[in-house]
């Protein structure tokens, strides 16, 4: 009699148990096949041509050092508004996008230490169809993200692509402040995107992770590509990610690898400060 009501209860519970795991695999494959449908949007299709002068005719670029950006976008075809500190190296740059891609170049050398450069930059900017700004500067970006977002709701399109960095996304010893800058430069970003998006406005969030100088990675890997190949991959996730990590392998590594690079960035930092603290002992 016992048996028989455990086999009752198996059999009343069959259905709804048969139900329940029906759902939860329909559930997570339908999850699995919108991840795969939106990355291959992201990653392979990208976006297009959204990026084109028909966003506005000129492209400005407001960085510490003259970045990689410049001849992507010049070679899309937009006029470049370089602003920099140094005006030698802004004429040889302006110099050369001229004479490669055929497009008119302006520039404005500013020394961003100082804090009465925006009226300035503003002034250059004034009689200029921006449609797309490259913003690398920490300081005071709230009043350059202003400015910018205020001329492009009067033509309800524009772009501002807002240079934050892999260090933002976790605390960097030894670089505390420089990771606290770049976190606020993401969570800024993303909050402009969210309030201005429904006025046809992008903001974007990168977070990368290359080799330059400044990282000390000498040589390139599939991990930690060169900054052309990453703007390169970058640009085209611009108008599908408020925030992007802006390379694939980067994206993938983020979501599923607990020992990403993004990750390992803390400690990468300072074994390169340990090392250079000993041989600074080591010489002294």
């Amino acid at each position: 009699m016992h048996s028989l009501k455990v086999d009752d209860l198996l059999h009343m519970t069959e259905t709804p148990l048969f139900w329940v795991g029906t759902f939860t695999v329909a559930s997570l494959s339908l999850w699995v096949l919108h991840r795969l449908l939106q990355g291959f949007r992201i990653w392979v299709l990208g976006n297009g041509q959204l990026l084109s002068p028909k966003l506005g005719k000129w492209a400005g670029e407001l960085v510490t050092r003259i970045p990689y950006e410049k001849t992507q976008l010049a070679g899309k075809g937009f006029a470049m508004m370089l602003i920099s500190r140094s005006q030698d190296k802004l004429d040889d740059v302006a110099r050369q996008l001229e004479e490669q891609y055929k497009v008119e170049t302006r520039t404005i050398a500013v020394d961003f230490g100082l804090s009465d450069i925006f009226p300035k930059i503003e002034a250059g900017l004034a009689d200029l169809e921006i449609g797309f700004i490259t913003n690398m500067i920490n300081v005071n970006m709230t009043s350059v993200c202003q400015v910018r977002v205020l001329s492009f709701l009067e033509q309800s399109k524009g772009v501002v692509l807002n240079i934050s960095s892999a260090s933002g996304m976790y605390p960097v010893p030894l670089l505390t402040v420089y990771s606290s800058s770049k976190a606020f430069v993401d969570f800024f970003s993303r909050g402009l995107q969210e309030e201005y998006k429904a006025k046809g406005i992008i903001v974007q969030s990168a977070l990368p992770f290359v080799a330059t100088k400044m990282t000390r990675i000498k040589k390139p890997t599939l991990d930690k590509p060169t900054p052309e190949r990453y703007v390169a991959a970058e640009l085209t996730t611009i108008g599908l990610q408020g925030q992007t990590n802006g390379y694939f392998p980067h994206a993938v590594m983020v979501r599923t690898d607990p020992s990403s690079p993004f990750r390992r960035v803390p400690k990468y930092v300072c074994s390169i400060e340990g090392s250079q603290e000993h041989r600074g002992l080591h010489h002294s």
